[in-house]
């Protein structure tokens, strides 16, 4: 192991033992107590960085993130996922219209291409950190009255239940890695093409409406992907009999 793999991961030790928002001892204490030199620690201390599990805020130091928030391949909503996380869920509107669906939006929502749609883009929170931007497109029947204020701080699924009476049943969803544009990188805090995580969500009811379709941009600094394998068990064969 190099001299700079042994620092980051001295690093990454101590790191286990902060709390998310704490801050790292400054660059000179660092140095006198790894023994090493300003660049080699500048070097590991840049990895970690670029990994997502510190933060550098120009001016102030280096300051710990904290682990990354496991996202299961489950439909549940945001709301629903930061509340059993102990963390306190909250959205803000960025743009709420109505208009025509337009051919790509209207093959993902069935719907004609001149049919009116919702679409509302929301920054999602948690504890008033920027997690992601959620793009929502609904058909307008599905959701007649709906106003932005309705989703402010609040979670769609729950309204549809209770004002609508529409349950979603199923869906589909694909993940991709990406990296943030501009104005994402400007809305979620966080340095331009940082690495982000694409989801792109359909989904319909029990008798196949298809009641939306979500694209949603994640944080690849607070993200990962968790997901449960199980292994096929092989039945064994009969005794007298050849495998």
């Amino acid at each position: 192991m190099t001299k700079y793999h042994a620092i980051r991961d001295q690093l990454l030790d101590r790191l286990d033992t902060m709390a998310p928002g704490e801050q790292l001892p400054p660059e000179r204490v660092l140095v006198r107590e790894l023994g090493v030199s300003r660049m080699t620690l500048r070097r590991a201390t840049d990895e970690l960085v670029a990994s997502g599990v510190v933060r550098r805020r120009p001016g102030a130091g280096v300051f710990a993130v904290g682990p990354k928030l496991d996202t299961a391949l489950s439909a549940t909503s945001f709301t629903e996922d930061m509340r059993a996380r102990g963390l306190r869920p909250g959205s803000a509107i960025l743009s709420f219209e109505r208009r025509a669906a337009g051919a790509r939006i209207g093959r993902r929502l069935e719907v004609s291409p001149a049919a009116d749609v919702v679409h509302v883009t929301r920054l999602r929170l948690a504890d008033d950190e920027p997690m992601s931007i959620e793009a929502l497109y609904i058909p307008e029947g599905t959701v007649p009255g709906l106003s932005p204020e309705d989703l402010e701080n609040a979670s769609y699924y729950d309204m549809l239940r209770t004002r609508y009476d529409v349950t979603i049943a199923r869906g589909v969803q694909t993940i991709e890695p990406t990296v943030t544009d501009e104005e994402e990188s400007d809305k979620l805090g966080v340095p331009l093409h940082s690495p982000a995580l694409l989801f792109e969500r359909t989904s319909w009811t029990a008798e196949g409406a298809v009641v939306e379709f979500v694209r949603s941009i994640y944080r690849g600094d607070r993200y990962q992907i968790r997901t449960e394998l199980s292994v096929p068990q092989v039945a064994e064969p009969a005794r007298g009999t050849t495998p």
